[in-house]
């Protein structure tokens, strides 16, 4: 069979899967639909949280952009997981015992106001609609590509399958098909990650393989020869990073407390019966996602080595299949600026005749490594499962922050079971449609999209939990100015710098970068607004009145073990 109709038989196979999963596990109830119930076990809810986790960024876009970025692309590795332990050990226990269903309604508990429940709401409906573009996003690239349709389409198609197992099964049904998705997006990133490792270096592990030396009798090392090719064509040293200190730090923290503010990730710990199984789910995650976040810059390496083999100096004319595939999706395009017929790759812009879409370097791999057709299927079937799993998620969210925070909790506090279930429904049904809007129109590619989601929920929620759980006195006045402040100022900054609206409009953006604040890129801004809001939290908190002692006692009694007695002096 071809690579088209193993493509459709894998995909159709995994879709079939999700979709009797979601029949089978239908949300009978609102603490179903929210929470599963409350009773997940520690290895399935810490495989669907690996799976929420390794989103399109993770699988589609991360190593692509390591690929590009060389050394400032371990950002995002050091970022994400680095977030994601910070979450896993600091919050998730505490949040656990709280036992609320969201992130707003901690927030709106935590500090005694509708005002801090609504704050919370706006923000967790940014944070989501922004990641949640990228995710489509990388529905969009699969489906064109792999199942030759519009990535429009593709998108489409993407909204409809997301669409009927979230609004159906509600977190119920997402967490069970989370535990199938991340079976098959692990195996179809590890697969075609082994074969080519073994072909590269004879190592069957990618990890130890890209820290070895080539196949080829040379006895160069890997990492050496992508060094040498990379100056050759001039660009800069994969070993040697291009950003600054600051920014490289920057960045790095804006991921690693976005995640820990994350609302998608952080309610998977609502889903287990017990603040031990939370810890156990956990630790289970994270060895599920240093499977893939380890093998990712062998990837990325292996990647850009065949890439540039496969095309440098070499005639357009003579290009495998793959590549006039790739041309179709509008990702990857030839530009014969000295009309020789050969395809002049260089860092040189005005020399360049080759532009390739980061997003297409884990997808296009296996294709350019010529690896059977089963394999490139597979990793189509992959990265359709890391986008719908990560997607389904954020949608249950922002169906979660509507129905449960705003209309449960603000507008209809009378409302029936049976009354908010359906109000989550059609919340999350007007989600997807308005997710599907920029998935077709995204702001820029997966991971850069993500990150900026990560900068938003760094600059919003992180402060306001952290001071939530550890600083007992903090007063719902601060919390909510600091939010304010936060999302504001991180809003401001994109606009700014990202998108250039201040400035005549994107055209203008590549020329902004002198202008940046402390030398730091929107991707890393998060980082001083998460500051600002900080500052402006405290600042406020000062000069007002302290929580009721009620609240200050909540407070204390998450941050002690359940049946903990005093200390004794024996």
């Amino acid at each position: 069979m071809n690579v088209q109709l193993w493509t459709y038989l894998l995909v159709g196979i995994t879709f079939t899967l999700y979709i009797g999963i979601a029949i089978w596990s239908k949300a009978s109830s609102t603490k179903e639909f929210y929470v599963a119930g409350g009773g997940i076990s520690p290895l399935a809810n810490g495989m669907a949280t690996a799976a929420d986790w390794m989103s399109a960024a993770s699988f589609i876009s991360m190593a692509g952009l390591i690929s590009f970025l060389g050394y400032d692309g371990s950002v995002y590795i050091m970022g994400w997981t680095g977030g994601y332990v910070l979450l896993a050990l600091l919050l998730a226990p505490y949040l656990r015992k709280f036992g609320k269903f969201t992130v707003p309604d901690f927030i709106g508990e935590r500090y005694y106001s509708k005002s801090a429940r609504i704050v919370a709401v706006l923000c967790a409906l940014l944070v989501s609609f922004t990641y949640v573009a990228g995710q489509m996003r990388g529905v969009g690239v699969v489906f064109s590509r792999f199942l030759e349709v519009d990535i429009n389409t593709g998108v489409v198609i993407g909204m409809i399958i997301v669409l009927f197992y979230a609004v159906l099964g509600g977190m119920k049904g997402i967490t069970y098909t989370q535990v199938a998705q991340y079976c098959v997006l692990i195996f179809a990133f590890m697969v075609p990650a082994i074969f080519i490792s073994f072909q590269m270096t004879g190592s069957l592990v990618p990890q130890i393989g890209m820290g070895s030396t080539m196949n080829d009798g040379s006895g160069v090392y890997v990492l050496d020869k992508l060094n040498s090719i990379n100056n050759e064509l001039g660009f800069s040293q994969y070993t040697n990073g291009t950003k600054s200190l600051v920014d490289i730090l920057a960045i790095t923290c804006a991921l690693m407390v976005g995640t820990a503010g994350l609302p998608h990730v952080i309610v998977r710990f609502f889903t287990v019966k017990k603040v031990r199984d939370a810890r156990k789910s956990a630790g289970l995650a994270l060895l599920f996602i240093a499977i893939l976040y380890t093998a990712a810059p062998a990837v990325s390496v292996f990647s850009r080595i065949n890439l540039i083999n496969t095309v440098k100096n070499n005639p357009y004319n003579s290009m495998p299949q793959w590549f006039s595939n790739w041309e179709q999706t509008g990702l990857l395009k030839f530009n014969d600026k000295n009309n020789d017929g050969n395809i002049q790759y260089l860092a040189d812009p005005k020399l360049n005749e080759l532009y390739v879409d980061p997003d297409i370097m884990v997808l296009a791999n296996p294709e350019i490594a010529n690896l059977p057709p089963w394999v490139i299927g597979l990793v189509a079937a992959g990265g359709l499962a890391a986008a719908l799993s990560t997607a389904a998620g954020l949608l249950l969210v922002i169906s979660s922050s509507i129905s449960h925070d705003l209309i449960k909790n603000i507008i209809n506090p009378k409302i029936t079971d049976k009354g908010e279930l359906w109000a989550a429904r059609i919340s999350a049904t007007f989600a997807v449609v308005i997710a599907g809007y920029f998935g077709i129109n995204p702001p820029d590619f997966v991971a850069a999209v993500v990150a900026l989601a990560f900068g938003l929920a760094a600059a919003s929620f992180f402060p306001a939990i952290i001071l939530g759980i550890f600083y007992k006195k903090m007063n719902k006045e601060g919390a909510v100015t600091g939010m304010i402040v936060g999302i504001l100022l991180m809003l401001f900054y994109i606009l700014k710098f990202k998108f250039g609206v201040f400035d005549g409009g994107k055209a203008a953006v590549p020329g902004l970068a002198d202008q940046w604040w402390f030398g730091i890129s929107p991707e890393g801004f998060g980082a001083i607004a998460m500051i600002f809001n900080f500052l402006s939290a405290l600042i406020v908190n000062r000069f007002t009145s302290p929580p009721p002692k009620e609240v200050q006692q909540i407070v204390e009694n998450i941050r002690i073990p359940s049946g903990a007695s005093p200390a004794n002096i024996h």
